[in-house]
């Protein structure tokens, strides 16, 4: 018997309804999967246009000449042998996992010292006027200045090395979680911070209680641009006389005209800096306990 005689359901009812679970947890992958096919067609319609063009010397604006350019299948060939060996016969070979290992170490390390001073300061600055005026315009004098103008500075007064890169690093990524992070926290509602107050929240406690979750949308958009203009500028970074890097890989193939090995080394930049921004939002998540107001940075 399934129900009382007032109509309510038992557990026996509810068992038998257990397996319509199964089918939602299908629905729910099934978005997963046509985001990857969406994203398959522009990629593959890329690597066609540029075989074909390399192939048939085409000239595109700004007289980009294509048959200067390597095959995919060059910079393909060149990628396996960076990461195995055996395939070229140079210096480059088998030596991918080397350069990788120090081009991230320098753009996490630059990045994350950025982060660690940024959103404090940020948070400190949305929240207090005075603090505002005193650093606002001292913010809006150095921020434009382009991190390529800092690195011969950077060489004098620190010296050749990864300390030098780690700095670049750092600026390139120190002013856009700031700019965010002081944007997203003006953006708070009052109402928050009033409720926080006649539930007798302390000051200090309502900006990592109230002011800090409610700011993280926008947060994290700063977190992410940064993290990309972290490795955007990690090859100017690693210009600056250093030998182990992608950045120094590129400058010295700059130098012996190897373009498969250019290309090759800005394929890894862009998979490594796909790959950080992966791990980063996932890491927002999980200290957030996937709270919604992180489920769209994704």
């Amino acid at each position: 018997m399934t129900t009382t005689r007032g109509g309510t359901v038992t557990a026996g009812a509810v068992s038998s309804a257990a397996p319509a679970a199964p089918p939602e947890r299908g629905k729910r992958r099934a978005p997963g999967l046509r985001k990857t096919l969406l994203a398959l067609p522009v990629p593959v319609a890329f690597l066609l246009l540029w075989s074909v063009g390399v192939r048939q010397g085409w000239t595109l604006p700004l007289d980009i000449r294509m048959d200067q350019v390597p095959t995919p299948e060059a910079v393909a060939v060149r990628l396996v042998d960076l990461a195995t060996g055996g395939l070229i016969d140079d210096p480059y070979s088998g030596e991918l996992w080397r350069h990788a290992w120090a081009s991230l170490v320098r753009a996490v390390s630059g990045f994350a010292i950025a982060a660690v001073l940024a959103i404090p300061l940020g948070i400190l600055m949305g929240r207090s006027r005075l603090l505002t005026h005193l650093l606002e315009p001292v913010v809006n004098l150095v921020r434009p200045i382009p991190v390529t103008a800092w690195a011969p500075l950077a060489l004098i007064i620190i010296g050749i090395g990864d300390r030098s890169a780690i700095f670049l690093v750092f600026l390139a990524a120190f002013f856009p979680i700031l700019v965010n992070t002081v944007a997203a926290v003006l953006q708070v509602p009052d109402r928050l911070l009033e409720a926080a107050s006649m539930l007798g929240t302390p000051t200090w406690q309502r900006l990592y209680k109230v002011v800090l979750p409610a700011a993280m949308p926008g947060i994290v958009s700063g977190l992410r641009v940064a993290l990309g203009l972290a490795w955007a500028l990690l090859v100017v970074g690693e210009m600056t006389g250093i030998t182990v890097g992608l950045g120094a890989m590129i400058t010295e193939a700059k130098v012996v005209a190897k373009t498969d090995l250019i290309i090759a080394g800005m394929v890894v930049i862009g998979l490594l800096g796909f790959a950080t921004d992966r791990v980063l939002v996932r890491l927002i998540k999980l200290a957030s306990g996937r709270r919604p107001l992180l489920r769209e940075q994704s």
